[in-house]
């Protein structure tokens, strides 16, 4: 009976192994077969803008251009100029400020920490002409920029420090006549170059997307679907959905993966189940900077060090920026793997004028918990680094950066901060106390981007680990695999102990009932063979 009772168990055992280790999921997903031919066929222009009179001549100021666009496009101005990206901020409801304004106008960071007193610098990613300071004229139709967002040709470009105007070098008639639908590229000249130098400040968008293999970016890659970007971030009246979570605030307006995938992405209502707490970029970017590096530290307070009384730089192996006199020294990283946080889609930043509340300064706060029925675990880029602040006032501070020439207070020609601090803060209409140091600080940025194929999606043992999971440092919660609980590590120790045994009773009472039928049937058998004929 022993032997009888040991194979019923190696048997179970191997039924059990083998159906988990051969069993294979159809992956034919029909609704990513439907997205797939969506996107096959890419939207043939009606116009074309060469034929066009109004075009057909020489422009001597992009202004020009703008005013030949509106011969046409007669209220088109007005959706540009109502957008966050003419005007630089949006107004919004905050958790403990109420209404209040949030954008590059007010918003700090700690890279380049801020417009105020730079915008001559910072205008070459304002979608506008003649930024130089903040006296600039947001309702001058006259200076919209058409054709940095729909320049078809790729001759397009800003000039550095030029205040928002195209490079002299640009060929204005030939980009008038070459414009269409916002192309990667023009959306790039200014999402994958922010913060100084490409990939630098998001870690997910960089130069690369616009001619990479699926395993860099499943949406973008050129042997793949290679979207563009207003696939999702599509647009009605120039209010372009997507939001980006260092300058904006509410739960809004947003781009979502499940606005093309639905919540039932997946053949597996496992994986599905785990949507409601966890993003799919959570699963689906295992990694970020997959091509160039991106910064991920920044120290300020290294700034201003010469080489025989001049600035210098030092590089890495592989061209990255180490050290700059301008801007302090620098730590990159590539194919790094995220941190993760509880994200319920709103935010806060930190406004010019705030008081430090903690250190580090947090320069956008992030909300979630897990208890927020809206929160979800994101994967995200920390920046951390230091910058410089009022010690009296308690304030981070927003210096002068760019001059053009020296003795103009500029920092990146004079290597002076009082001065740079005292005139920056001077244009903001702030106090400056006089006094200064260095704080630390960091930085959130979600990774939307850089989405793996689905054969190298993080793996369930990646999260479900008891060592060094992904998951490790976001707690308070109970994450099967990696924590302990007595209570219901018992209740399901004694649930399968209960059932095994109960496999096991059962086995015993078939093979109790089976003997004791064979018993009776003999007794049977031999009483009617005892029994005399008639």
């Amino acid at each position: 009976m022993l032997k009888y009772l040991l194979s019923v168990a190696v048997v179970l055992i191997l039924t059990l192994i083998m159906v988990n280790v051969f069993h294979d999921e159809d992956d034919y997903n029909l609704k990513l077969e439907e997205l797939k031919h969506k996107y096959v066929f890419k939207a043939v222009p009606s116009v074309d803008h060469r034929k066009l009179p109004a075009l057909q001549k020489k422009f001597e100021t992009p202004q020009e251009v703008t005013e030949a666009c509106l011969s046409c496009h007669t209220e088109t101005h007005k959706e540009v100029m109502a957008s966050s990206h003419w005007n630089w901020e949006r107004v919004s409801y905050v958790e403990g400020r109420g209404i209040s304004s949030a954008g590059k106008k007010n918003v700090m960071n700690n890279f380049c920490l801020g417009t105020n007193s730079n915008q001559k610098s910072c205008a070459k990613c304002h979608i506008g002409y003649g930024m130089t300071d903040s006296q600039y004229d947001f309702n001058n139709t006259r200076n919209v920029d058409c054709m940095v967002c729909h320049d078809n040709s790729e001759e397009y470009l800003k000039g550095a420090s030029m205040a928002g105007y195209p490079d002299r070098t640009v060929n204005l008639e030939h980009v008038a006549q070459s414009v269409g639908l916002p192309q990667k590229s023009n959306c790039g000249s200014c999402h994958f170059f922010s913060g100084g130098g490409n990939n630098v400040k998001h870690g997910d968008l960089e130069s690369a997307q616009l001619s990479c293999s699926r395993d860099v970016d499943v949406h973008m890659g050129a042997n793949g679907l290679n979207l563009e970007c207003v696939a999702c971030h599509s647009a009605e009246n120039h209010q372009i959905l997507g939001k980006l979570y260092s300058v904006s605030t509410d739960n809004t307006n947003r781009v979502t993966c499940e606005q093309c995938h639905t919540n039932s992405a997946h053949l597996s209502d496992v994986l599905n189940r785990h949507s409601s707490k966890v993003s799919c970029q959570a699963c689906h970017i295992p990694e970020y900077a997959k091509v160039n590096s991106t910064k991920m530290a920044w120290k300020w307070s290294d700034a201003g060090k010469l080489k025989d009384g001049k600035p210098y730089e030092d590089d890495d192996s592989l061209g990255n920026h180490t050290y700059l006199s301008i801007k302090g020294s620098f730590k990159w990283a590539r194919n790094v793997k995220p941190d993760y946080i509880w994200f319920n889609g709103t935010a806060d930043q930190y406004l010019l004028g705030d008081t430090i509340q903690s250190v580090p300064v947090k320069m956008n706060r992030l909300n979630g918990s897990y208890h927020d029925r809206l929160s979800k675990i994101i994967p995200v880029k920390i920046h951390t680094g230091d910058q410089i602040y009022d010690k009296v006032y308690n304030r981070l501070v927003q210096p002068k950066l760019y001059g053009e020439t020296a003795g103009d207070s500029a920092f990146w020609k004079d290597f002076k901060w009082d001065e740079a601090v005292a005139a920056g803060m001077k244009e903001a209409g702030l106090p400056y106390s006089g006094q200064y140091g260095f704080v630390e600080t960091e930085m959130y940025w979600p990774l939307n981007h850089m989405v793996a194929p689905k054969g190298q999606a993080v793996g369930c043992t990646e999260c479900h680990t008891r060592e060094n999971g992904r998951l490790a440092k976001l707690t308070g919660f109970y994450l099967p695999g990696r924590d302990r609980n007595r209570l219901q590590d018992s209740i399901g120790y004694w649930m399968f102990m209960l059932t095994l045994a109960a496999v096991f009773g059962h086995a015993l009472i078939r093979i109790f009932t089976k003997n004791y039928r064979q018993r009776y049937e003999k007794q049977i058998v031999s009483y009617d063979e005892g029994k005399p004929g008639e």
